[in-house]
């Protein structure tokens, strides 16, 4: 089945009007400043989320699925829950930097929107660079996985049905786990379809790229190897499954058109296009903190997603 890019999907005029003029004010200079656009979004966000809805949500802190001490996650779940599909959110941040909870409401918001909405909701951190260099993140994402399907009946999900949400360095760890083999294991990724807003999918020597001093940390300062770190070289031999790309019309230079890239190229190897919305007035980092706010259009469109899915493919 062919899904043509939608386009239009953020409803940020149902937003507070402050907010709204400061998305449009800072969306077109995002590229620049950065770390200071990054900080000016979440403080803004976290204003609209402190009157989001608590009640009824159950919250447990910091499971552990590995020896590492970044290697925990924080669960979000309706009391009483069963056989639940799990959703996943794997943070960003330049592969360097970064956390679960990186401020007061930012990523919980996710999981709340998520759990509010009958699913088993998680979300994770992992090892940085350059402690933990390329492949790090994937292992991670692999060892997360892993301690979910073990877990999942007694948590209240369904380990069949793990969904995984990545956003920016969290999307490209997602992306590398579900699409190289060797990183995946023998088993194959063992979830059921991904969701990836603004990752970086082709490894470049890049000198004007705001984030190079971060992806050489992670990746290696060797460029030569690349290449076979690129999920975009595995998309011919990666597992088929149901993806769904995101972009935000104000992003991190060249992450908008990486995702493109990988939306074709998926296109190409399937005869047919995965799922792809692009966030019109979003910048890389609102496309995120707008879950569990009025802006709800792409909340309904992961939901819509993952409740097509069923069990995880070959199950």
């Amino acid at each position: 089945m062919l899904a043509v890019p939608s386009q239009g999907h953020a409803q940020v005029e149902r937003m507070p009007q402050e907010l709204q003029r400061f998305l449009d004010e800072v969306g077109p200079r995002w590229g620049t400043g950065l770390n200071q656009n990054i900080a000016d979004t979440i403080a803004a966000y976290d204003r609209v989320l402190r009157k989001s809805p608590r009640s009824g949500i159950e919250v447990i802190g910091n499971l552990c699925y590995g020896d590492d001490a970044a290697q925990c996650l924080d669960l979000y779940r309706r009391p009483g829950l069963r056989a639940a599909p799990i959703v996943v959110f794997v943070h960003g941040g330049a592969y360097v930097s970064g956390d679960k909870n990186v401020s007061e409401q930012a990523y919980g918001n996710v999981s709340r929107y998520f759990a509010r909405r009958g699913y088993l909701a998680v979300n994770a951190n992992y090892r940085l660079a350059p402690a933990a260099p390329w492949p790090a993140g994937a292992e991670d994402v692999r060892a997360l996985v892993r301690w979910l399907r073990a877990n999942a009946i007694r948590l209240g999900g369904d380990p069949e049905r793990i969904v995984l949400i990545g956003h920016s360095a969290g999307a490209t760890h997602v992306a590398s786990y579900a699409m190289i083999p060797e990183l995946s294991g023998p088993e194959g990724p063992e979830i059921a379809g991904i969701v990836l807003m603004s990752g970086r999918y082709a490894i470049e020597a890049s000198p004007g790229d705001p984030r190079a001093s971060q992806v050489s940390a992670y990746f290696g300062t060797d460029s030569g190897l690349y290449a076979e770190r690129s999920v975009l070289s595995y998309v011919g031999r990666a597992p088929r499954l149901p993806t769904f790309i995101v972009t935000a019309e104000y992003d991190n230079p060249g992450l908008d058109v990486q995702g493109a890239r990988l939306f074709a190229a998926l296109c190409q190897r399937d005869s047919a296009c995965p799922r792809f919305t692009r966030m019109v007035r979003h910048n890389h980092l609102s496309m995120v903190l707008q879950f569990d706010t009025a802006d709800e259009a792409l909340g309904r469109e992961v939901g819509q997603f993952i409740d097509r899915l069923g069990k995880r493919p070959g199950r």
